[in-house]
Parts: C-alpha cells; sequence; structure tokens
C-alpha cells in the first residue's frame, strides 16, 4: 500500500508517493522538513529550471521532474526524539526525446565533513605526518579502515565548527576555527558555476547526495611535540572504542589512504593547491593573523 499527495513546492505537480513501510512516526510533515531531503529537492528544481539558459545541452528539450517515491526512511533517535535520518527516494523525469525517462534511485543522508590533519616538526618543515582513523566501516566490509577524520553534518550550517567537533571527538586534539583551511573552496575559487552544486565532493554523484568539504588543519609544533603526539595518538581509543588512532608519514598518505575516497581527495587537493602556492599564502595569513 501507499500513499501520494501533491508535492507543492514546484513548477507544476508532482505527485509524491510514499511508502505505506515507512515507521509509524513519519508524518508527511517530518519528511518534507527532514534537511537532506529539502536541500536536494530544492537544487534539482533549481538545476532542472536552468535547462533554460541559452547553449544548455537540454535547452530545447529539458528534463521535467514527473514523479517522486519515498521507498524507506531510517529514524535517528536523538535526545529531542526521534528525527529522520537516512532516505531512499526515486526520482522519475521525463523528456520528449531519446532517452525519454531518467529513471533513478537516490540514497539521502546530506552532507558530511572531512579533516586533513598534518603536523610539522619546526626544525625541518619538511617532514610532515597526518593523523587518520582506524574504525569499523561495514559498508566496505571492514574493521580497521584507515581515514581521515570525518563525519555527518546533520542539521549543522556551520560547517568549520562542524569539523572542529569531529577533530576533537576523534582525535582529543583543539583545533580553533580560524585554523582551518577549506581545500575545496580554495580549489574552487573563480570557477564558472552553472549549477546549485556544494563546495564538496560527492562521493556517488549517480545515487548518493553525499558531499564533503575538505579541509586542512597543517600544524607546526616542536619536534618533542610531535613526537609526543605520536606516544599519546598512536593506537589510542578514543572513548566509544571504536576508533584508532594512527599517524603516518605524509608522503605514504596517497597509497594508505587510496581506498577511501574522501582522504585520496583530500591528498589530490592539497598536493595541487600546495604547488599553485595557495597553501602557504593562507598559513601565512594564519600565522600573522589574517582570517579573512
Amino acid at each position: 500500500m501507499t500513499r501520494t499527495i501533491q508535492f507543492e513546492s514546484w513548477t507544476h505537480p508532482v505527485p509524491l508517493t510514499i511508502s505505506d513501510n515507512l515507521p509509524i512516526e513519519v508524518t508527511e510533515k517530518a519528511l518534507l522538513d527532514f534537511t537532506a531531503f529539502k536541500n536536494w529537492i530544492s537544487a534539482l528544481r533549481t538545476n532542472l529550471e536552468r535547462q533554460a539558459t541559452p547553449g544548455h545541452t537540454f535547452e530545447f528539450d529539458p528534463w521535467v521532474l514527473a514523479e517522486l517515491k519515498v521507498h524507506s526512511i531510517h529514524m535517528f533517535q536523538t535526545k529531542d526524539g526521534p528525527r529522520p535520518g537516512f532516505m531512499t527516494v526515486e526520482a522519475i523525469l521525463h523528456r520528449n526525446e531519446e532517452p525519454k525517462v531518467l529513471d533513478r534511485v537516490v540514497f539521502l543522508r546530506g552532507g558530511s565533513v572531512a579533516v586533513l590533519m598534518i603536523l610539522r616538526p619546526k626544525d625541518s618543515r619538511n617532514e610532515r605526518y597526518v593523523i587518520l582513523t582506524d574504525q569499523p566501516r561495514i559498508g566496505a566490509c571492514s574493521t580497521n579502515f584507515l581515514e581521515i577524520p570525518a563525519g555527518m553534518l546533520d542539521d549543522s550550517d556551520e560547517i568549520k565548527g562542524k569539523a572542529i567537533q569531529e577533530i576533537e571527538e576523534e582525535t582529543n586534539l583543539t583545533v580553533r576555527k580560524e585554523e582551518l583551511i577549506d581545500l575545496t573552496a580554495l580549489a574552487l575559487e573563480g570557477e564558472r558555476q552553472d549549477e546549485d552544486l556544494q563546495n564538496g565532493i560527492y562521493m556517488s554523484p549517480a545515487n548518493l547526495d553525499e558531499f564533503i568539504p575538505l579541509f586542512l588543519w597543517e600544524k607546526d609544533l616542536d619536534r618533542k611535540e610531535i613526537e609526543a603526539l605520536k606516544g599519546r595518538l598512536t593506537g589510542e581509543r578514543t572513548s566509544d572504542e571504536t576508533i584508532t588512532l594512527r599517524i603516518i608519514a605524509y608522503e605514504e598518505l596517497w597509497k594508505i589512504g587510496a581506498r577511501d575516497a574522501k582522504t585520496l581527495a583530500s591528498w589530490a587537493l592539497y598536493e595541487g593547491l600546495n604547488g599553485a602556492g595557495k597553501i602557504e599564502e593562507k598559513l601565512h595569513e594564519i600565522r600573522i593573523g589574517r582570517f579573512g
């Protein structure tokens, strides 16, 4: 059994079919107010409207959203009660010419954030070390997956604040907001943006809405401080007993992190921006207190 409502927030009537198999606490309002769904549908609407732009690939035969189907939703239990966490939605689009139908099932979970953490000894800035987390990632069938610290944004609009929260939760290190460099935003500076897209990497854009802004925290420390961190962090478990911290040489990151898209992407952005002189420029601004 299903129920269908008229989805009003669109340029034309779009039926929204909702499975009756959803948890009983999922009301239509809770579903429509789910942040990941609202952000996804807003961007989809904007980008479909932009097909009318002269020169667009589909200017004269645009894709039109014909129907939405909500197949499943997973609820998170929070201190304020249950709220939507993950949603599976099917979007059916039509156009006149072949291919006439675009039918895609999308897993909605919203944005995440990840941080590349680099430590440099003050007496040898060519030496670099990276902090990684080692934890179970069942989607990859792994119990000790290596990656840079990361976490979901949930409903947070304060991305830097969320990045700091993840760092502190996973590494117990204290980071100031002005010390973070947004690698993805820095790489995209000056780029023409023809669509409503986030300043982050999209992990699997065909069927997943997740985007991840990648940040850099690079710190010059006395060698004895780095050695103390190595001794304290390497192999240390965080409070939930699922994350173990590892410190590796930066030169090994591209190999050790090759299975994790965000780790490899952060390395690639860092290499590109560093080669263009952008990283040192930002680090200099941080050192002299210019945080604009």
